[in-house]
């Protein structure tokens, strides 16, 4: 059973645009929770992550951070590896 992934992001942010454009390319289900006006959700992504920027990824119930982090697990080839796991 390959890993779940999760996302945390609001549709017009730039980055958030290009991890879905990653995750689709590789043809990964993903849950989009979208915090756009959403003060509640982007608490509850804030303290799950220690982070407030969008976008946050998880994948199974590793939290792999934001696009940047989620691009260099891609260059570096671990991407792939990483969503085969199971959770």
């Amino acid at each position: 059973m390959a890993a779940a992934v999760k996302m945390y992001s609001t549709r017009f942010c730039p980055y958030c645009i290009r991890a879905r454009t990653l995750l689709d390319s590789k043809g990964v289900t993903y849950t989009d929770i979208g915090v756009d006006g959403q003060p509640a959700l982007r608490r509850e992504m804030s303290a799950i992550s220690g982070r407030s920027t969008v976008p946050q990824i998880w994948i199974g119930k590793h939290h792999v951070g934001g696009f940047d982090d989620l691009a260099r697990l891609e260059r570096q080839g671990q991407l792939d590896e990483l969503l085969q796991l199971t959770q």
